[in-house]
């Protein structure tokens, strides 16, 4: 119309566009291909060709109904786990709360308890179970912890206009590596599982953790800030209050095993790579002789999970569980943690080489099924020609001397 009003010669139609302009109709699926009839300018089907199609079109619906009911299944199933789960969690709350946590010295050591924790503790009664567990030897009051934050604040602003004040109770520790560990701070909150957004700067928890590993560095200048506390301090975060968090904190990182990691004992972290690897050869031969002949060193891989204490090499909420047992057993189970990695990919492992082992083991998958995982390190044997762990530690760190 546009063409003829304004007189402009009309453009020859493309036969694309001629065979358009005569359909009847345009197919919009495949089903529409298969049923409908053929447009009235093209030859009809044959009547082979169209039962053909209906089959064809009988077997598509059925099945899309098969595909349909599995994934209605599919949708039950996890919907019945789930209620399941819930159901769990609020009886294991009701016992927690109502049974255990009241008689905590009788039942704590029982065996029902012992093995409804290793089920898992339930989120909302975690922190004052992991409290009691760890406990309080180093008799940290809140008022303690407000006397130290209130020092490292002193120090962050000393830092910040210039000051160079030394106070007496750092003598001893150079001003260097006091801002040493004041600047790793800063660095390894932004690190911090990042993915949550909780703790970066402008999170509702960077404070919170700033705060903590503040306190840490004037509490211990003798130990100062490494890396991987954030990690561990972070956990705590989520699951108490901040002074009850920096009082967990501080006596867990007092046990001998994280002293001696973060402390970087090298004497004593090669008693523990060397006992780790007695209970190695015991229950995973195979996979110890291909390590060995590769080269592969406990170091590589064990350093990073106890530094962080496999927060940041395992999914959160799996990282939560494994800390349950740890809290529970203490270190022995960080190394039959490390072995049931080991033995869960087991056959992954044997058919790789030193570089993609040591990639494998820095960065798990993020997928790891709980009960699977959990069962694997239910298979771990800690005990070698009927010597438990700390016997065998305790004769390696015998025959050092």
């Amino acid at each position: 119309e546009y063409e003829e009003k304004t007189g402009r010669a009309q453009r020859p139609l493309s036969p694309k566009q001629n065979v358009r302009k005569n359909l009847d109709f345009e197919p919009l699926s495949t089903t529409a291909l298969i049923l409908e009839d053929r447009p009235a300018n093209l030859p009809a089907k044959p009547a082979e060709e169209a039962q053909k199609h209906r089959q064809q079109y009988e077997e598509m619906v059925v099945q899309a109904k098969k595909r349909e009911l599995k994934e209605a299944q599919k949708r039950k199933k996890q919907l019945e786990e789930r209620c399941k789960l819930e159901d769990s969690i609020g009886n294991a709350v009701l016992t927690w709360n109502n049974e255990i946590l009241p008689n905590w010295e009788t039942m704590s050591c029982s065996r029902k308890v012992r093995e409804l924790w290793w089920q898992g503790i339930p989120p909302s009664v975690r922190g004052k179970v992991w409290s009691l567990a760890i406990g309080n030897e180093l008799n940290i009051t809140h008022e303690l912890f407000d006397i130290c934050l209130a020092r490292a604040k002193e120090k962050w602003r000393s830092r910040s206009t210039g000051g160079t004040e030394v106070e007496c109770e750092d003598a001893g520790f150079s001003a260097a590596d006091r801002e040493a560990s004041l600047e790793l701070i800063k660095l390894d909150i932004s690190r911090t599982f990042p993915n949550l957004c909780i703790f970066q700067q402008g999170g509702p928890y960077h404070d919170t953790l700033h705060s903590i590993l503040g306190a840490y560095t004037c509490y211990r200048p003798d130990v100062g800030y490494v890396q991987g506390m954030s990690f561990i301090a972070a956990v705590l975060i989520l699951n108490l209050d901040t002074a009850d968090a920096f009082i967990a904190f501080s006596n867990l990182l007092n046990k001998p095993c994280q002293m001696a990691f973060f402390r970087v004992d090298h004497g004593l972290m090669l008693t523990y790579f060397a006992a780790f690897e007695v209970f190695f050869e015991e229950n995973l031969p195979k996979l110890f002789a291909h390590f060995k002949k590769n080269n592969l060193t406990p170091d590589i891989y064990l350093i990073d999970w106890i530094f962080t204490l496999y927060s940041k090499s395992l999914p959160l909420d799996l990282a939560c569980r494994v800390w349950d047992v740890f809290c529970r057993d203490g270190e022995e189970f960080l190394f039959r943690t490390a072995l049931g990695i080991l033995k869960l990919f087991e056959d992954i492992l044997t058919k790789m080489d030193f570089i993609h082992i040591a990639q494998f083991l820095t960065k798990l998958p993020e997928d790891l099924p709980s009960e699977e995982f959990f069962t694997s390190i239910a298979a771990i044997q800690m005990q070698s020609r009927n010597k438990k762990w700390a016997q065998v530690k305790r004769i390696l760190i015998f025959d050092k001397r």
